[in-house]
């Protein structure tokens, strides 16, 4: 056979409704060819689901594309494509479905069980044949799948050898030839008295696989004699009588004369069936067997009667008509859509009941033993219960593999921050201490007071993290931790776990100020500081008395500090108590803001500012102090406060002062900015004259601030005051009260409870509205 024969016919371009019309019309016929093509290992109720199940896959998700050059047309070309096409694909998946699972190979969805369509509690199979049909299926089973392939191509579609050589080619079969080989060997178990197989005419004695005549019409070697290549051509079997059961039994290729008629039902050419006729005179040769030609042979050519006479005359003389392979394809037996219902195994699927209900009852009292506090990592405390057991979190919480810095490290750090900070206090070696610290980290209970300033992850710890302190302050337990973006503050009663803390707070980028301290207690409206080992002196400073000299603070050998009263948790703000410490550079100024890494207070312009310990800052902060209560528990890294104008008060008033103060927080984002204005008088608080979030005013990007105040002057008549940086080069008011000047500095006359809107002028020409 030439390499063309196994080229898949050209179809034609497949439309999506043309396949599914192809699908419901031929339903039954598509479900009979998976299911005889499946093996019959799989048993016959889910040969019947997974028949049904296959066929309801094969519709294409869209158009199906012809071939780019259309060939020769031949016969067979005049099958529906949308049946063709769909009948391709229930054979590919039959095939695959029949294939073995492997360890190493990927398995295919046909190889599985279906989803759908499934049922729970009946067994479903096809009606039972008689003993023909129960040879058949038995002869089928010892054939590979696309040895059923063709078989059933050949015997039920009614194809010849170089459509079904094609077709099984475009199924993904890699061996056509041996597959039709097998169909042939089965066609001459039907036929062991060597008369014709199943659409077959007088093939002669050793050549069961000829190769099709030539192009010019002359037999090839080997070719089989009478039979047809083509589909139209090709004789199938018939019936006498209809089908097994009283069907009608009329399959495709049927011709017009129908079953029994003299045109058999491959056409002119095809088999002519006489009912009751015997198929020679040769008593026992043919016995039991229908006589199929397809030479156009007539029944009475071996001297059997006519159709008109032999029905009576045989009567009682011959044995039982016995049906061909072929034919018992179209039996009930093979018929998966005419099923029988029957019950599962009741007493098995009772038993299997039981057995889910006790391994589920199982199940939970194990999860619940599992989850209650054991001794897999010893006691926890008011940990929660473990629900991973994975290593990388078991070794991040192993108090054996926490980072510990020795003391001799810091002083030759190219970098000062947290990570160089030794490990201190005495309860540094209390395993049992760390563990319940690491623990209630990684899974804090209901029990567990958390707090986290804004930003700041609260998960556990992605490796082992660093120890910076361990001991007894107070009354707690206290023990600090940082895994290089966060601080972790772990506290507990010296007596019991019940009153269990756990605060974070981000602390990455610090640099050797910004991690000059921590919170290590807070107790009794106090708190103390853990200091870094550079810190060479301690003192607490006022901010509300900047001429009041500071206090020095004294601190034990752990570097842990006596307690302060802290003005985050004072109810009014009668005193503003910071921490200044001094170290190599110099004095910083720092203030605790309700969070673990107390703020650095700064002064000056954006782009320089310093530490807030001159006497010109202190002053200004003393009147500006009380305002930080607006940025408390907010993620506060720094604040700094700018004087950006001074202005001349009407009628002699004096001269007031303009400050912009400015929170920097640790994550970067979420920045608070106010504008004061401040009297001559230094008694009188600062007015807050506006403020703002995420505003890049008052800050490196954008050193600018315009604000504006309704001020009342002593002789009791009222002014709109407004100032900006010294950027600006006019400034103007419209709404209630309107007005314009030159300069950074604006003064006019209104009326009690006025409002203006303000904007003005950069020396690029730019406008900027007032912060708000």
């Amino acid at each position: 056979m030439s390499t063309q024969d196994l080229v898949p016919s050209p179809v034609g371009p497949v439309d999506v409704e043309q396949a599914e019309a192809a699908l419901v019309e031929r339903y039954p016929r598509l479900v009979r060819i998976a299911y005889l093509v499946l093996p019959p290992a799989l048993g016959r109720n889910r040969r019947v689901l997974t028949a049904h199940a296959l066929v309801q896959r094969s519709l294409p998700r869209r158009r199906v594309p012809g071939p780019g050059v259309p060939g020769p047309r031949r016969a067979e070309d005049a099958v529906d494509p949308g049946y063709a096409y769909v009948r391709g694909e229930v054979l590919r998946q039959a095939l695959i479905a029949g294939l073995p699972l492997r360890r190493l190979a990927l398995p295919r969805r046909a190889q599985f069980p279906p989803l759908l369509p499934h049922v729970w509690g009946l067994r479903l199979f096809p009606r039972v044949g008689g003993a023909d049909e129960l040879a058949l299926d038995q002869r089928l089973s010892r054939l590979s799948g696309p040895g059923r392939a063709a078989y059933v191509l050949r015997g039920l579609e009614r194809q010849g050898d170089p459509e079904v050589l094609r077709v099984l080619a475009a199924a993904g079969v890699e061996d056509p030839a041996a597959a039709l080989a097998e169909a042939d060997a089965l066609d001459a178990t039907d036929d062991p008295a060597g008369q014709a197989g199943p659409g077959r005419a007088g093939e002669p004695d050793g050549a069961p696989g000829g190769a099709p005549d030539a192009p010019d019409g002359t037999p090839r070697p080997g070719a089989r004699a009478g039979r047809s290549d083509r589909v139209g051509e090709q004789g199938g079997p018939a019936r006498t009588g209809g089908r097994r059961g009283g069907g009608p039994g009329v399959g495709p290729g049927v011709g017009p004369g129908g079953p029994g008629s003299a045109t058999g039902p491959g056409g002119p050419g095809g088999p002519a069936r006489t009912p009751g006729a015997a198929a020679g005179s040769t008593a026992g040769s043919t016995a039991g067997f229908a006589a199929d030609s397809t030479g156009g042979s007539t029944a009475d050519s071996t001297g059997g009667s006519t159709a008109g006479s032999a029905g009576g005359s045989t009567a009682g003389s011959t044995p039982p008509r016995r049906l061909s392979g072929a034919a018992l394809l179209e039996s009930d037996e093979f018929d998966p859509c005419a099923l029988q219902a029957r019950p599962t195994d009741l007493m098995r699927r009772r038993q299997h009941a039981r057995a889910a209900f006790v391994a589920v009852v199982a199940l939970v009292v194990c999860g619940t033993l599992l989850g209650l506090p054991g001794d897999g990592w010893g006691r926890n405390g008011a940990a929660a219960p473990s629900y991973a057991r994975n290593p990388a979190a078991e070794a991040a919480l192993e108090p054996g593999a926490l980072k510990r810095v020795d003391p001799a490290v810091w002083p030759g750090a190219t970098r000062q921050d947290f990570s160089v900070w030794p490990a201190r206090g005495g309860l540094t070696g209390d395993s049992a201490l760390l563990r319940r610290a690491l623990a209630v980290w990684a899974r804090p209970g209901g029990s567990v007071r958390s707090s986290a300033t804004p930003g700041t992850p609260v998960g556990p710890p992605m490796g082992p993290p660093q120890l910076l302190f361990a001991g007894r302050v107070d009354a707690m337990r206290v023990v600090l931790f940082h895994d290089g973006l966060r601080a972790v503050r772990y506290a507990e009663p010296v007596e019991g776990t019940a009153g269990a803390a756990l605060d974070f707070a981000r602390t990455d980028a610090a640099d050797t100020v910004g991690a000059a301290a921590l919170v290590v207690s807070r107790a009794a409206g106090n708190v103390r500081y853990l200091t870094a080992p550079w810190v060479r002196e301690t003192a607490v400073r006022d901010l509300l008395a900047p001429a009041k000299e500071p206090r020095r603070l004294v601190r034990d050998g752990d570097g842990v500090t006596d307690p302060v009263p802290s003005p985050a948790q004072s109810g009014g703000c009668a005193r503003w108590n910071t921490l200044q410490v001094r170290d190599r550079e110099g004095v910083r100024l720092l203030t605790d803001l309700g969070e673990l890494a107390p703020a650095r207070l700064l002064w000056g312009p954006p782009a320089a500012p310093e530490d807030a310990t001159r006497p010109e800052a202190r002053e200004a902060w003393a009147r500006t102090a009380c305002r930080l209560t607006a940025v408390w528990a907010h993620g506060v890294r720094s604040v700094n406060a700018w004087r950006f104008a001074r202005q001349p008060l009407p009628g002699g008033a004096g001269q007031a002062t303009w400050v912009c103060t400015r929170a920097e927080t640790w994550r970067g984002t979420g920045s608070r900015v106010l504008a004061q204005f401040l009297v001559p008088s230094p008694e009188v608080p600062a007015a807050l004259a506006a403020r703002s979030e995420g505003s890049a005013a008052c800050g490196v990007r954008n050193p600018r601030v315009l604000a504006g105040v309704l001020w009342q002057a002593p002789g009791g008549d009222w002014f709109v005051l407004a100032a900006g940086s010294p950027d600006f080069t006019s400034l103007e008011t419209s709404g209630g009260v309107k007005g314009r000047s030159d300069g950074p500095l604006l003064t006019l006359r209104a009326k009690a409870g006025a409002r203006a809107d303000l904007a003005g002028t950069l020396r690029d020409g730019t406008r900027m509205n007032a912060l708000r």
